[in-house]
């Protein structure tokens, strides 16, 4: 009788076994399969939850028409990635039509530096010395570094292919999003229910805070970035910024990574050189505001819907963001929310387990 028990423990552990190796193989050859497109679906979930509150009201002035408020939302969001993209290949087509222009009518492409640049302290004179050499002969200067130019040609040309590559996945990203909105009362159900299986009882909690983390990522950092952004080339325009619309799109990735000085301290170098000392500090009070806008922005937006420090959102956005890229801005915040949140919860549970040690009871057992 125990050796019929024993062997049908045995067996139907074999069998459970199997069923857990068989899951688990069939789960690994789905990640496999869908490996090419995770980053796509993941950007498109992304993208849905962020738009949701704006589809919903979409769909309210549509009269509930839930396709056609999707499909509203859809091309929206493709204009607003694909605008900026036209705009920076035609000022690029531009600049370079302008290059070829001034080289076969034998015009200094680069002019000449003005005399003041001299009197800078530490780096006038050197600043000077090159900015004369590329003016006087711009052919010498690129052949005496053609070594290195020809290193940085791939890289730009990797980086060109890139920028392409991710216009083409953004597109793609922004149609799931459509599909996902306008399925948005199955997708919430999958989610609370996929929420719930993990997290129990505050399945419907976390679900909540997840949305709302990469909503408020989505204003805190993007957001601002984006004001940032515009305020920056309104100002490069108005000073008259060669390139200005390029020099926009360099300060909006660098704003996104809280860089965004590293491309205003070059722009205010260029406007002192060129323009007149007045029209330099007014450009220099304007990029002070520019700079500084995040400082009053963020608070307001960042962690806003959140019930989280803003403080656990913006490690967790910047700490994604060198972990994992641009993915990261947005899976960082919401795993270090949810690790927050959990952690609060098993301290409560501690809390509320753990017997209360009075002062009577302490100075009845003497000191500690």
């Amino acid at each position: 009788m125990t050796d019929r028990y024993h062997d049908d423990r045995v067996s139907r552990a074999f069998e459970v076994s199997i069923k857990v190796g068989l899951f688990f193989l069939l789960a690994a050859a789905c990640f496999f399969i869908l490996r090419p497109f995770l980053p796509l679906v993941v950007w498109g979930i992304i993208i849905a939850i962020a738009v949701y509150p704006g589809y919903l009201r979409v769909r309210n002035l549509l009269g509930g028409r839930r396709k056609l408020a999707a499909v509203v939302c859809t091309v929206f969001l493709s204009v607003l990635l694909i605008l900026p993209v036209i705009l920076l290949t035609g000022s690029l087509v531009e600049g370079v039509q302008g290059l070829a222009g001034r080289f076969r009518e034998g015009t200094p492409v680069i002019p000449p530096p003005p005399p003041r640049i001299e009197t800078w302290p530490i780096v006038g004179a050197p600043l000077k010395h090159a900015w004369e050499a590329a003016s006087n002969n711009l052919s010498a200067l690129l052949q005496s570094y053609a070594p290195q130019i020809k290193a940085l040609l791939p890289k730009l040309l990797y980086i060109s292919a890139g920028i392409g590559l991710a216009v083409a996945q953004g597109i793609l990203s922004i149609l799931i999003s459509g599909f996902l909105l306008a399925n948005a009362d199955s997708a919430a159900k999958v989610a609370h229910s996929f929420a719930h299986r993990i997290f129990g009882d505050k399945g419907a909690e976390f679900a909540q805070l997840g949305g709302a983390t990469i909503r408020s990522v989505t204003t805190g950092i993007v957001g601002v970035a984006f004001i940032q952004s515009v305020f920056a080339a309104v100002g490069f325009l108005v000073v008259g910024l060669p390139g200005a619309g390029l020099w926009a799109v360099f300060f909006l990735f660098a704003a996104v990574l809280q860089l965004g000085a590293a491309v205003l301290v070059p722009a205010l170098i260029y406007v002192f050189a060129i323009a007149s000392t007045t029209k330099a500090m007014i450009f220099l009070v304007w990029c002070a505001i520019v700079g500084t806008m995040d400082n009053v922005l963020k608070p307001l937006l960042l962690g806003r819907g959140v019930a989280v420090p803003m403080a656990v959102v913006f490690l967790g956005v910047l700490g994604g963001f060198a972990a994992m890229g641009a993915i990261g801005l947005f899976v960082g915040a919401i795993v270090l929310s949810v690790g927050y949140k959990l952690l609060l919860a098993w301290l409560g549970d501690n809390i509320q387990h753990r017997p209360v040690v009075s002062e009577r009871t302490v100075s009845a057992g003497g000191s500690l």
